[in-house]
């Protein structure tokens, strides 16, 4: 094991929560592929005067998930796509198969995201990385009409 060359950290910064607020994100899906909401939760964030604390997301499905992934090259997400569709293909034999051969390949796939990302607030926005956005991943063929519940907790102007 190597040490790192430098570590920094900030001073600690401690907040009272005294806000939590929550609301409901509908989207309507394309079919399968990743959605940015980096700039919904961002609108949520500033809309209910977040300062600092956290926001939870949530999503209300079992076939479709979030993550958390680079937001500059294209690319990646089509990697990423390739790669579930490999974990799970639909010619696997699956059982379960109640609405159609995508049906329990983004049961998988759902299992292998998640289902809820916990992201900390920091000066009223989200405190991604430079190239990080928010996903939502349909895992179906077809479109859908997903809900994702947001919920800030921490501190409001």
């Amino acid at each position: 094991m190597t040490s790192p060359k430098s570590l920094s950290r900030t001073t600690p910064s401690v907040v009272t929560a005294n806000t939590i607020v929550s609301s409901l994100l509908t989207v309507e899906t394309r079919g399968a592929g990743f959605t940015d909401l980096s700039s919904e939760v961002t609108k949520f964030l500033r809309d209910v005067h977040a300062r600092e604390g956290a926001v939870t997301l949530f999503i209300r499905h079992t076939s479709a998930s979030l993550t958390i992934q680079e937001n500059a090259d294209p690319t990646v997400l089509v990697d990423l796509a390739t790669a579930l569709d490999r974990l799970a293909p639909e010619s696997a034999g699956w059982r379960h198969d109640t609405e159609g051969p995508d049906d329990m390949p983004a049961h998988i796939k759902a299992m292998l995201t998640s289902t809820s990302l916990h992201v900390p607030v920091l000066q009223g926005a989200p405190a991604l990385g430079t190239w990080q956005a928010i996903y939502l991943v349909e895992h179906r063929a077809r479109p859908h009409r997903r809900e994702i519940v947001l919920q800030f907790v921490g501190v409001a102007e």
